[in-house]
């Protein structure tokens, strides 16, 4: 088996070195990662639940996609490979913000990373990896942040974290969610 590394930062996002991705999680050193959100014209989100098997948070709902640059590789273009390896779908990706997080997760791991949101629009059906994809559905926004609600434990920590921000800040949103006020 390959040996994946991250891309270690300091808290300005200056990198600072590599390390190999399950001890940085171990280690709980920040690094570099990536979130994205896909929409559909409907104003609905393609969220994915995470292969039981995935070294942490496994069998949680989360986002569309989300990983790591590789070292030498870009944020905007390792966004694209990964929405493609593990959803089976192309769109055209916009950087929303960045944020830091830090959380330490079962198994004697920690998330602590500078994470690095994208949204994009599609209107299709997804072909996920099943080494990374147990299921998927698009949801409506209103629903979701009620599901959240009513049963968090269902969801991974960094989506529960930045949900409302993306939505927020998504300059393709058309809609206020259903149960809200604009």
């Amino acid at each position: 088996m390959i040996q994946e590394h991250v891309i270690l930062v300091d808290h300005n996002g200056k990198e600072i070195g590599t390390e190999e991705k399950i001890q940085a999680h171990r280690e709980g050193k920040l690094h570099r990662a990536f979130s994205i959100f896909v929409f559909n014209t409907l104003d609905e989100v393609l969220l994915q639940k995470r292969a039981s098997t995935k070294y942490h948070s496994g069998g949680l709902w989360t986002n569309t996609c989300c990983s790591h640059p590789r070292p030498g590789e870009n944020h905007h273009y390792a966004a694209r490979r990964r929405l493609h390896e593990e959803m089976g779908l192309k769109c055209e990706l916009e950087e929303l913000f960045s944020f830091i997080y830090h959380v330490k997760l079962n198994d004697d791991l920690f998330e602590h990373e500078l994470d690095c949101v994208f949204v994009g629009c599609y209107d299709g059906q997804p072909v996920p990896n099943p080494d990374e994809v147990d299921d998927w559905k698009w949801m409506n926004i209103g629903t979701l942040k009620q599901d959240v609600r009513k049963n968090p434990q269902n969801y991974t920590y960094w989506f529960k974290l930045v949900l409302d921000r993306v939505i927020k800040q998504y300059p393709g949103f058309t809609q206020t969610p259903a149960g809200e006020v604009s």
